[in-house]
């Protein structure tokens, strides 16, 4: 199993915080991994990008050219995700940032794209800025890539320090995510 990833959205979406836990996960569970964040010269609002591979073997190469999925956080990122995803991939979209009818028809034609309300669950959750969390849950269920299954100690050696008290608000971000039915796919 070998899954190439690319995930894309504008400073602050916490898309390098995304790729990071993402990766961080696949190690815990026995995969290589690698992670290789991308973000403009803007400290927010530019796009931030990150490449993660999550592997059973080894990897050559840090660099994707061509994902097997893609994660967009926001509309601004769509492009850019198509631009590397292969035909056939899987777009995992905030569709709270980019709803399914602001999606061109040649995307959804060329992709398996599947719409999760992240924003609107992690607001739901209580904090917004958990919507990347809410994504990796998404992306774990619909790749098979990582199990997840043990995801709250998992994530104990992630958020340290100051950031402890995140933890559980996280766990429940992710485990929404990856549960949540509430979205259908529009091209299936």
């Amino acid at each position: 199993m070998i899954e190439k990833t690319v995930f894309a959205g504008f400073g602050g979406q916490g898309i390098i915080s995304l790729g990071q836990i993402w990766v961080y996960c696949g190690m815990k569970e026995g995969k290589r991994v690698s992670f290789f964040p991308f973000y403009g010269a803007e400290k927010r609002g530019g796009i931030a990008r990150a490449s993660c591979v999550v592997s059973d073997a080894d990897i050559p190469s840090p660099i994707i050219t061509r994902a097997s999925s893609a994660v967009v956080m926001n509309g601004d990122s769509l492009e850019v995700c198509a631009d590397v995803l292969d035909d056939g991939g899987l777009m995992i979209v905030n569709s709270s940032l980019v709803p399914l009818s602001s999606i061109p028809k040649a995307i959804l034609d060329r992709f398996k794209v599947i719409p999760v309300a992240a924003t609107e669950i992690a607001e739901k959750l209580g904090n917004i800025r958990m919507a990347n969390m809410v994504m990796l849950g998404a992306l774990a269920r619909h790749t098979h890539a990582l199990v997840l299954e043990k995801i709250e100690s998992v994530l104990e050696g992630f958020f340290t320090g100051s950031k402890r008290k995140l933890l559980s608000a996280n766990v429940d971000a992710i485990q929404a995510g990856f549960t949540d039915t509430s979205t259908t796919t529009p091209n299936e």
